[in-house]
């Protein structure tokens, strides 16, 4: 009996688990939602012009959203966003005051679209799709290790494309390092190296997590097992910044993202290389409007979660301050 009993206990549970696993299996992936930064392309005089439209939750789950573009960033009001259709305003100041634009758009198969109306410039098109996503795991790790009563220090550079498959090298002037197999998987961070030396070969399987700015983990081979840590070159100014733009016709709002492989974007406009001496950063700029380039030069500096900087250009410099976002934990969906 109590045979019995166990068998149709084990069955149920197997019935359960076989009906879970194909309601799983047919349901199809979860969309991730409008939340994140979207890259937008509009034609402007022959132009092909970016901006940025981030949308976010606030603490409240309410949807909230910005445009960045060559003017700076403005707020996204009037949101809305049912069955895929999404919909908002913005103002935004004209030389003859304020210009209000409306955006009517679908968010479908990953492409956002839509006709921007209301404006000066009358009617025009946008189409863009989300920015992806920047493992955390990429960037350049000072790492160090000890062997023996040595300690080696040096440079794990990581990187990914925009599938977010990774790539890395571990350049060194020493002996010949090649990097295979590299995974990561939230902060669980693994791969493989081949060591050269002369005539000597031999391979380890690095096992570790990302933390912040900080890699901890460790080496094995037919050796045994090494520690090692890394820190990640750039922290510092790695992340988000909210900027208040200083000049002679008044304050504006903009944007800085440096990425973790030190290239950026200030407000849409990319920035192929951060350049960062201690706490000093600097970069060029090039915008473009219609048939004209502007130059422009970024320099600063960084104190723990504070920036001030100056914009030069050949027509004045302009103040830069910025504070550093700090990431919240918000509701789910969008």
């Amino acid at each position: 009996m109590r045979q019995r009993t166990i068998h149709k206990v084990g069955m149920a549970s197997l019935l359960i688990l076989v009906c879970v696993t194909a309601m799983t299996l047919a349901q199809p992936p979860r969309e991730r939602g409008i939340y994140g930064d979207w890259l937008v392309e509009q034609e402007f005089d022959g132009r092909t012009m970016e901006s940025i439209i981030a949308f976010s939750p606030d603490e409240e789950g309410n949807m909230t959203g910005a445009w960045i573009g060559f003017g700076g960033v403005n707020e996204l009001k009037d949101l809305s966003l049912e069955d895929g259709k999404i919909s908002f305003t913005q103002t935004r100041q004209g030389r003859d005051g304020e210009v209000t634009t409306k955006f009517t758009g679908v968010l479908a198969d990953g492409a956002l679209s839509g006709t921007v109306s209301g404006g000066p410039w009358g009617d025009y098109e946008i189409k863009g799709s989300r920015m992806p996503r920047i493992p955390r795991a990429v960037g350049d790790w000072e790492m160090k290790y000890t062997v023996g009563d040595r300690e080696i220090v040096s440079t794990l550079k990581i990187r990914s494309d925009e599938q977010g498959n990774l790539t890395a090298t571990w350049p060194s002037d020493m002996v010949e390092h090649t990097v295979t197999d590299i995974q990561s998987d939230r902060r669980e961070l693994t791969f493989k190296r081949t060591t050269k030396m002369g005539d000597q070969q031999w391979d380890s399987t690095f096992t570790g997590t990302v933390q912040g700015n900080e890699i901890t983990g460790t080496f094995d081979s037919e050796m045994g097992s090494m520690e090692a840590t890394g820190t990640r070159m750039g922290g510092e100014v790695i992340g988000t910044w909210d900027l208040v733009v200083s000049s002679q016709w008044g304050d504006g709002k903009n944007r800085l993202v440096v990425y973790p492989d030190m290239t950026a974007r200030y407000g849409a406009n990319l920035v192929e290389k951060v350049t960062l001496d201690g706490d000093q950063i600097s970069f060029p700029l090039e915008f473009g409007w219609g048939d004209r380039t502007f130059n422009m030069d970024f320099t600063g500096k960084v104190t723990e979660d504070k920036l001030t900087a100056q914009l030069t250009s050949d027509r004045g410099t302009q103040e830069v301050t910025g504070t550093k976002v700090v990431r919240r934990r918000g509701p789910r969906g969008g």
